[in-house]
């Protein structure tokens, strides 16, 4: 019994991550209606960042806001100089525009800040809380992990549903032609799409980082857990996010923990979970309308 809740507890804090990350690309798939597969890249440049400011003295939480503030920007700037000029024609230029964009941040991470291991602080304890004579696998770290993406879960459904900001975001998704008629500033609403999904990558990046070492390419793994908990949930629906990150994180838990070796078949498992769920439903759980099979 203490196993499988210690297993359970371990991929609940796990599939949050993945949540946030999920998160990230359903921000900016409402938005623009493109996956941003440098997306994992850019959130470690900022985790980067953080570190090198924790380095230099400064406290965790002054790291995290710049960090996240340099994500605003980074994810402006490439909106604005990268996919700007992609934009309206065939949807695969702007894919490969984010793979291309994702070796060239890494490189540059590797160039800036060195390839080697980097141990990152985290602002809470790791150790698990003891109940009786038992210690749990959730920690102080594992409460703050949990309570951020719940935090911007809401925060983002509160953009979506309740402001004039979050419509014209998503009427620029889906036509921008028609948005301009209705005066919608279509160029400034891409823009603050691809800067609010970097914010949300990054803390994502900042939270899986915390306690552990970073390296340029640290975040790889969770761009395909990521990517499979939006799909998961749907790409259009952050609820759906939270949702398929928790469920991946639990699966992948329990391959792990219950099955000889299993920490050797989560990427295995993870592709299991992509290829049925774009069988069955391939508009994900929280889909709002269910697609069309020709």
């Amino acid at each position: 019994m203490q196993q499988f809740i210690n297993i359970t507890l371990s991929g609940l804090v796990e599939g949050m991550i993945y949540a946030a990350f999920a998160l990230a690309l359903v921000l900016i798939w409402r938005s623009t209606r493109i996956v941003n597969f440098a997306q994992g890249a850019m959130a470690a440049a900022t985790a980067f960042i953080a570190l090198a400011l924790i380095d230099a003295g400064q406290s965790y939480w002054i790291a995290l806001i710049v960090a996240l503030l340099s994500g605003f920007v980074l994810g402006a700037v490439v909106e604005r100089v990268v996919i700007r000029p992609v934009e309206g024609g065939p949807e695969l230029n702007a894919v490969i525009v984010t793979l291309g964009l994702f070796v060239a941040i890494q490189a540059s991470i590797a160039i800036i800040f060195g390839s080697s291991f980097q141990s990152f602080p985290t602002p809470f304890g790791v150790r698990g809380f003891e109940i009786g004579d038992s210690t749990i696998a959730l920690t102080p770290t594992s409460l703050y992990i949990i309570g951020s993406v719940l935090v911007v879960m809401a925060l983002l459904v509160a953009l979506f549903r309740f402001t004039r900001v979050g419509l014209a975001m998503r009427a620029s998704a889906f036509g921008q032609e028609v948005a301009r008629l209705l005066g919608v500033r279509v160029g400034r609403m891409l823009t603050l799409g691809w800067a609010l999904a970097a914010v949300v990558g990054s803390l994502a990046g900042l939270l899986i980082a915390g306690g552990e070492f970073i390296y340029p390419a640290y975040m790889d793994s969770l761009i395909v857990f990521g990517f499979v908990a939006a799909v998961l949930g749907g790409l259009d629906s952050p609820i759906g996010a939270i949702v398929g990150g928790l469920l991946l994180g639990l699966a992948l838990s329990y391959v792990s923990g219950y099955i000889e070796r299993g920490s050797a078949l989560v990427n295995v498992a993870a592709l299991v979970i992509l290829i049925v769920v774009l069988l069955v439903r391939p508009g994900g759980l929280f889909a709002s309308s269910v697609a069309r099979r020709a």
